[in-house]
């Protein structure tokens, strides 16, 4: 290739050449000098004008990709708290956060609230919004989103809180591939582009058995996503083939290369008296998995039958006090 067929311009996202010299001029009277360039003596993309000479001879190498461009929000972030945390976005101005509706705890005196129908990070049609809508019922959320956005020209804050004690984790969605699955109330908040949707599972004893149904969350995208759990979170890598098993409740996300099946626990008295059911979540890898050390449906669990039994705390009486307390 010579070096005067060696040059190349970026465009959207994608690159255009290789071309002559004469066609890279051509086409920056078009774009402009403030497109990025490549060619001969350049060595990476550089702004067309900091190019003293587009004629220099000697042939160049196919560029590097272009950089895809980024999708979501890029916003910076604070986590407070132990047991019952909330974390605060910072938005610069025109940024903007979603969230779970009834999740916000405060928000600075310029922040727009808006509250939308279906997915706001994407253009929706009318049905578009009414299936999107549909998917988080089935995944027992709310018909409804909130948008937080930055409408000063300082940056704002808005923060959102935990719904019971447990761990706000931080999730640069872009960095795990692209994609989490977690489960289906676990979503708290995310940066303005993330693509909050469901995934089935195909396995009908999976969905029977493995704790969590047929329906959990999918987010996509390329941007932060904060999702919440209960008790103390730990992340584990697996490597290829490594398995893993656990209760049926402790799952909180994992990304979609590892495999996620159920197993029968084995043996009549592990059943019927080791009190962690009939089935537990196996989990293949490769790829990474969050787990909960207290599901709120435990918690819930331990809270009613603990109300049912009438026990008062300290109380030799128990029950037998609230008979009293009635009157």
């Amino acid at each position: 290739m010579s070096a005067q067929q060696g040059w190349y311009l970026a465009d959207n996202g994608a690159s255009i050449g290789p071309m002559s010299r004469a066609d890279l001029v051509s086409r920056l009277q078009g774009t402009g000098m403030e497109a990025l360039v490549y060619g001969p003596g350049t060595g990476e993309w550089v702004p067309a004008r900091t190019v003293a000479a587009l004629s220099a001879t000697g042939g160049a190498a196919p560029p590097p990709p272009v950089p895809a461009a980024r999708t979501a929000h890029e916003i910076d972030y604070e986590i407070f708290g132990d047991d019952m945390q909330f974390v605060e976005i910072i938005l610069d101005p025109g940024e903007a956060v979603i969230a779970e509706a009834g999740a916000m705890m405060y928000m600075a005196q310029t922040i727009r609230m808006e509250t939308r129908f279906g997915d706001p990070s994407k253009q929706q049609g009318a049905f578009e919004k009414v299936l999107d809508a549909g998917k988080r019922v089935l995944t027992g959320e709310s018909l409804f989103l909130t948008v937080f956005t930055a409408g000063g020209a300082e940056r704002a804050t808005v923060s959102f809180a935990a719904p019971y004690p447990g761990k706000i984790i931080p999730m640069h969605v872009g960095e795990l591939g692209g994609e989490v699955i977690c489960q289906k109330d676990a979503f708290l908040c995310a940066a303005m582009g993330i693509d909050i949707g469901i995934a089935f599972q195909r396995n009908i004893a999976t969905g029977l058995f493995g704790g969590e149904g047929f329906i959990l969350q999918r987010l996509r995208g390329d941007g932060l996503a904060f999702v919440h759990a209960g008790g103390t979170i730990h992340r584990k890598e697996l490597a290829g083939g490594e398995t893993l098993r656990l209760d049926t409740g402790c799952l909180v996300a994992f990304q979609p290369s590892v495999k996620y099946d159920i197993a029968f626990t084995g043996g009549i008295k592990n059943t019927v008296f080791g009190g962690e059911g009939l089935f537990l979540t196996t989990l293949t890898g490769p790829g990474s998995v969050w787990m909960q050390s207290l599901p709120f449906a435990r918690l819930a669990g331990r809270i009613i039958s603990r109300y049912a039994r009438g026990k008062g705390e300290g109380s030799l009486l128990g029950g037998f006090s609230k008979v009293f307390e009635a009157r």
